[in-house]
């Protein structure tokens, strides 16, 4: 169905959002006539969210702006079981302090993506473990586990590949998706939410909640995922040298999540301008129509203030200005500190880029000097044995290293 009559529909399937809906006409109608509550549910797993997550963060956002009131679930309960989905083995366990923890640090992202308050469309943070950590078990599993059938939960692409595989998967795990289904039943009690969100992955334990609901009587739900996000080469998006794309700037700057989408692939941006920034479908055929580079540039620069704000967009497009066009050293590039006794010392070169985080290890530090990649203050450097010391400070007080043209890194003593 591409003939939406409801905005949020409309909107979404314009900017690339839909993948699968359990009644897409019947979601349209509703969503036409009325505002409606829905969530999206992030478990606690890490103290960031990643560049994955900001898709469904912006269908949340997408859905206040067209008249809806959005819930962002956390999962202080469900993180203490962990998804099994298309995992090859059981999470770590984690303790309530910890996810307690990680819900502080993913909290921050929401506050710059939606209208928190007390409105009819504002938006509201839930926490399961509200629910969850109360529950008899004996009493759940007579109200809640009698609906669910194994042989059906078994058919799951998420439960029926970690088998056929051979691989464990924990009765603990296996929970999971009744839990999951459960959160569904109870926000709708509490906030009347008919509607759950989420990345293509999570089809099956959203299903299992539309079911639920229909089970115990609760009304009909709905469920809307989006397509799992590839590059137009086919890579997984979400995933650089050094790891993840976190949300949160302490584990990845702006200027880094500037540069990500710098980097795009050409057949990817005008995909990527409709889901990761707020232009509008005009703008960006405009956009498109122009120098491709460009569109790069206000690509990252739009991706980047929806994140971390304006500021801080503008500060990653002028220091990648400078670095890149100009030619001049900007204070303004990621930093690491490193002591004054220990450069007095001498750093080994290898170990200099694993410090600044261009390098995951000593090997690949030596793989990247080998291919000529590494450079010290605009220099090849070559020489693995070499030592950094106070003789390659430059005036301004910093060691710049880099690998390639792109990835740079400013050592600065403390």
């Amino acid at each position: 169905m591409t003939n939406y009559k409801s905005d949020f529909l409309r909107v979404l399937d314009e900017r690339g959002f839909i993948h699968q809906t359990s009644d897409a006409s019947g979601l349209d109608e509703l969503c036409a006539k009325n505002s409606i509550t829905a969530y999206v549910g992030y478990d606690a797993t890490a103290t960031s969210l990643h560049i994955g997550n900001l898709i469904s963060a912006s269908m949340l956002y997408w859905f206040q702006q067209t008249g809806h009131k959005p819930i962002a679930l956390m999962g202080g309960g469900t993180s203490m079981v962990g998804d099994p989905s298309f995992r090859d083995e059981q999470r770590g366990l984690l303790t309530q302090e910890k996810i307690a923890s990680n819900i502080d640090g993913i909290k921050k992202i929401f506050s710059k993506i939606l209208k928190f308050g007390d409105g009819p469309n504002d938006a509201i943070m839930v926490n399961n473990a509200d629910w969850l950590l109360k529950l008899n078990y004996v009493e759940f599993l007579r109200d809640v586990g009698r609906h669910f059938s194994v042989n059906r939960m078994l058919t799951f692409d998420s439960v029926r590949l970690r088998l056929e595989r051979e691989q464990s998967l924990s009765f603990l795990e296996f929970n999971y998706m009744i839990m999951q289904g459960y959160d569904f039943v109870e926000l709708n009690r509490r906030y009347d939410c008919v509607l759950q969100m989420g990345g293509s992955d999570q089809w099956g334990n959203i299903i299992n909640g539309v079911d639920l609901g229909h089970r115990m009587d609760c009304g009909q739900f709905y469920a809307l995922t989006t397509p799992l996000l590839t590059t137009s080469s086919g890579a997984k998006m979400g995933k650089t040298a050094n790891g993840a794309v976190w949300l949160n700037e302490d584990l990845f700057s702006p200027y880094d999540f500037w540069q990500y989408f710098r980097n795009t692939e050409d057949a990817d941006v005008e995909k990527f301008l409709k889901i990761f920034t707020r232009l509008s479908l005009d703008e960006i055929a405009r956009i498109i129509s122009d120098d491709i580079n460009e569109a790069k540039k206000i690509l990252a620069t739009k991706a980047t203030e929806v994140v971390h704000g304006s500021e801080n967009a503008e500060q990653a497009a002028k220091t990648a200005k400078a670095t890149f066009e100009q030619g001049a050293l900007d204070l303004s590039l990621p930093t690491v500190e490193v002591s004054k006794a220990e450069l007095n010392s001498g750093i080994g070169l290898l170990a200099a880029f694993v410090k600044a985080g261009l390098a995951a290890s000593n090997g690949e530090a030596r793989r990247h000097a080998k291919s000529g990649a590494l450079k010290v203050n605009d220099k090849q450097a070559n020489d693995e044995r070499a030592v950094l010391d106070e003789s390659d400070l430059l005036p301004e007080g910093v060691i710049k290293l880099s690998v390639g043209k792109k990835r740079h890194v400013l050592l600065k003593v403390v």
